[in-house]
């Protein structure tokens, strides 16, 4: 479990002892999340959505993912940094932590249940999955900026 960044022994240690080394009881990761309420809240009524916030689950846990989510954000190279620094500026910095520890909880489930070890997406893994976004957003932009954009793709 150490290999996932902000992760430490006495973190692991809290989400063995708290969650179980076999998380057989949880059909699926987000039934895990349910459990342990890191998951974001979905309150709507009349078209209207009202709050987002998680309700209040296992509290030993919950400090330990988002103890966890901060280390994790100050790590330059990994996927959980990159979605920090991105949901930081639009959501705040507790709420990016809350999903940042989302995210390790569901890593974890995964690695508990398939036996296999973390293996980091990359933090460029947002920029491959929204390339042709990207590349229509600054050029826009600069557009707007005043400059004649002309796109021509790299030889490989």
């Amino acid at each position: 479990m150490d290999a996932v960044p902000g992760i430490d022994r006495r973190t692991a240690e809290v989400v063995v002892a708290e969650v179980g080394p076999n998380v057989d009881p949880f059909p699926s990761d987000q039934d895990l999340s349910s459990w342990e309420e890191m998951c974001p809240g979905n309150e709507e009524s009349a078209g209207k959505r009202r709050t987002g916030r998680t309700t209040k689950g296992n509290r030993w846990l919950r400090a330990a993912l988002v103890q966890a989510a901060w280390a994790a954000s100050h790590t330059k190279n990994s996927y959980l940094g990159a979605q920090y620094r991105r949901l930081v500026g639009r959501r705040g910095k507790k709420r990016a932590l809350v999903a940042v520890g989302h995210s390790i909880l569901v890593i974890l489930f995964h690695m508990l249940k398939d036996g296999r070890p973390y293996s980091d997406l990359g933090r460029d893994f947002f920029d491959r999955v929204n390339h042709d976004r990207l590349i229509r957003y600054y050029s826009r932009r600069l557009a707007e900026l005043g400059q004649k954009v002309t796109l021509e793709p790299l030889a490989a």
